[in-house]
């Protein structure tokens, strides 16, 4: 095939020597000089908009299809050159800064110096308007501000954060990285308002948090798309932030840089206390021997307390008067059980609130030692996870080491004793138990005996009692019988097992039963740590009563969960005619007699037809004309039997539930197989 003639006026094929490339749009110069614009743009690291209008001047100049296709393939690769030179450059950066700061380290003498350099260097690196490091505080409990730079607000320069509080106790309490865009509306951690006051006050809105990990593991914790870290384990000394006063997403790269930084404060960090330590070794050393001595003869003290049988105001005493101070034991729940001042006299100071000495058994929980709080000093009495309360020491502003650990030790003394006391109370439950246990199952064989068994284990079953009716889920059901006999601890009540199921006698203190059941409920279920539903009736006297109150509220119960109200409280005469509806072996005979009782003696003794009459006077809607249609009667009759009827059955016989329930004994009467009127 011959090839086609080339056409002279064609800009395109046609060459024209004469005519400078400048004149051509299309030629093969402006290509080149395109090419050669883009290459200068990355030399000269331009705005990424500048590349883009390489090749709309191109197609302005009339390029053709295939070098407007070619030069923005050009473009791409320039753009992405660009961009890895530009991650070359930071990486350079950020190199020089981690260098410099392994340098510091390397010649540590001012930890608050490298600490500076090193929050100043994230400042830069990354940027941002601010950078700060805060680091945990044991003694309080919290987390402050040791080192910012780019802060101008005085009260956030000296804000403290609780565990779990604000961003960065939440990277202090989950050990990972967490960064917000926008602080202010970000709902995944917990807000407080002083701390956004603190936050508000210096205008930070973009926060980036990262721990201050000593033994983690590996190198920075790995990020997710939202930056949130997935921790690396070790323990959290402090967060190191970066932060800005405009709305600002952080890369993956940004946080294992923060990351970096952050590790290499923490070997600051830990450097500086190692040699600390290297310092105090020799008073530490010196001090141990008299240490160990006083801890010894403590020791030996309250050991031979525990031998002795002795009790927890012994404990109190012996207590007070090695430290020096005022003493008081409390329960889980801030209840006082022993209290003992100087020199063994009674303690006659003020306790602080019940809802206080929990918060600080809790810290001292946490923290695993004693606190300083309010001016107390607060030590946890455990045993093993088991909180069951707390030492509280007074008039002491200040302990040692070795007094520090002897008020410690004097709380694992106590949890001893406190757990022999709670073996001795339910061993004497578990008696009780059987008590209970022979009552519920054959009150009526001997009555007169129970009473008797009862009087000499402490339990008056001739007084009005309360029966409660507990169960929690399966996974937890072993936790709930005890969890009763802590909640019976110190009341005069009993508790035993049944079928699954706790059941409570519960001495009437004017309470009502539903009032009773729900207060069970929350207790029980913060002991047993699942919800608890519990049932309440009576009160009621004497073993056969009190047999009868439990099968009528085990039916409550039943009624309860059937409705889905599990981890709810009621009593039987709260859920009305629904127990026998819902319950299980449903007495329908006991809850007509308690419904229609009086229209039925009234029919028996008279021979009326009141029931009847009822019964018709619902069929046909409440219309006095149909109902004497249908009982082919007067109406005057028809109004005098319901007369009688309000005066039997009360003036709200009427109304929709009094109403809804008598129709339901109506039709349970029907079907029972008694005719109409009849008993």
């Amino acid at each position: 095939m011959s090839a086609e003639p080339v056409d002279a006026a064609d800009p395109v094929t046609s060459a024209r020597p004469e005519k400078d490339d400048a004149a051509d749009p299309a030629g093969p110069a402006p290509v080149a000089r395109s090419m050669r614009r883009l290459l200068e743009l990355i030399a000269a690291d331009a705005p990424a908009e500048d590349f883009g209008a390489v090749v709309a001047q191109a197609r302005v100049n009339g390029a053709g299809a295939a070098d407007l296709s070619e030069l923005e393939q050009a473009t791409g690769t320039a753009l992405r050159v660009r961009r890895v030179l530009r991650q070359h450059r930071r990486r350079e950066t950020e190199l020089a800064a981690l260098f410099d700061t392994a340098s510091d380290l390397a010649a540590l003498r001012d930890l608050d110096a490298v600490l500076q350099s090193i929050v100043r260097r994230a400042r830069m690196l990354l940027g941002t308007d601010t950078a700060y490091l805060t680091l945990r505080d044991d003694d309080a409990g919290d987390t402050y501000m040791r080192v910012t730079d780019g802060s101008v607000s005085p009260l956030f320069q000296n804000l403290r954060l609780s565990y779990g509080d604000g961003l960065g106790g939440l990277v202090a309490l989950t050990a990972r990285p967490y960064a917000s865009p926008d602080y202010r509306t970000d709902e995944r951690f917990r807000h407080t308002g002083r701390i956004d006051e603190g936050v508000l006050d210096e205008g930070l809105v973009g926060i980036l948090g990262v721990p201050l990990l000593l033994g983690a593991r590996g190198g920075p914790p790995a990020t997710g798309p939202a930056g949130e870290g997935g921790g690396n384990g070790g323990n959290v000394i402090g967060v190191l932030f970066a932060a800005d006063r405009t709305p600002r997403p952080f890369s993956p790269d940004e946080v294992a840089l923060l990351c970096s930084l952050a590790a290499h404060a923490a070997i600051a960090i830990d450097t500086a206390r190692a040699i600390t330590d290297l310092a105090e070794a020799g008073a530490v050393i010196r001090e141990h021997a008299a240490a160990m001595q006083r801890a010894e003869e403590a020791h030996d003290r309250l050991t031979d307390l525990v031998l002795r049988g002795g009790d927890l105001s012994e404990v109190a005493a012996a207590v007070a008067g090695l430290l020096d101070g005022a003493l008081t034991i409390h329960d889980p729940d801030g209840r006082r059980l022993a209290a003992v001042g100087r020199g063994g006299a009674a303690f006659d100071g003020h306790p602080p609130e019940p809802a206080a000495l929990v918060r600080h058994a809790a810290d001292s929980h946490a923290a695993a030692r004693a606190v300083f709080r309010d001016g107390r000093w607060t030590c946890a009495v455990l045993a093993g996870q088991e909180l069951l309360g707390s030492l509280v020491l007074y008039g002491r502003d200040r302990l040692d080491d070795p007094d520090r650990r002897l008020f410690e030790r004097a709380g694992v003394v106590t949890a001893l004793l406190l757990l022999l006391s709670r073996s001795v109370a339910e061993t004497e439950n578990r008696v009780r138990g059987e008590l209970v246990a022979d009552l519920l199952s054959a009150a009526g064989r001997d009555p007169a005996g129970l009473v008797v068994r009862g009087r000499r284990l402490g339990v008056d079953l001739d007084r009005p009692c309360l029966v409660l009716v507990a169960e929690t889920v399966a996974d937890v059901r072993d936790r709930l019988p005890g969890a009763a006999v802590q909640y019976l601890f110190g009341a005069d009540g009993i508790s035993a097992e049944q079928s699954g199921t706790v059941v409570l006698l519960v001495p009437d203190g004017g309470v009502l039963p539903g009032d009773a059941a729900r207060a069970a409920v929350a207790q029980l279920g913060h002991l047993v740590g699942a919800p608890v539903t519990v049932a309440a009736s009576g009160p009621a006297t004497g073993p056969v009563a009190l047999a009868a109150a439990h099968t009528e509220a085990l039916r409550c119960l039943r009624a309860l969960q059937a409705l889905g109200r599990v981890g709810d409280g009621a009593s039987a005469v709260e859920l009305g005619f629904l127990g026998v509806l819902l319950g299980n072996g449903r007495d329908v005979d006991s809850f007509v007699t308690a419904t229609l009782g009086p229209l039925l003696d009234y029919d028996a003794r008279r021979g009326t037809e009141l029931v009847r009459t009822l019964g018709a006077y619902f069929a046909c809607g409440g219309t006095l004309t149909r109902t004497k249609d249908e009982l082919h009667l007067h109406v005057n009759t028809v109004v005098q039997r319901l007369d009688r009827i309000q005066a039997l059955l009360g003036a709200g016989w009427n109304d929709p539930d009094r109403a809804l329930e008598l129709q339901l004994a109506l039709r349970l009467h029907l079907l029972s197989g008694h005719e109409p009127g009849t008993v």
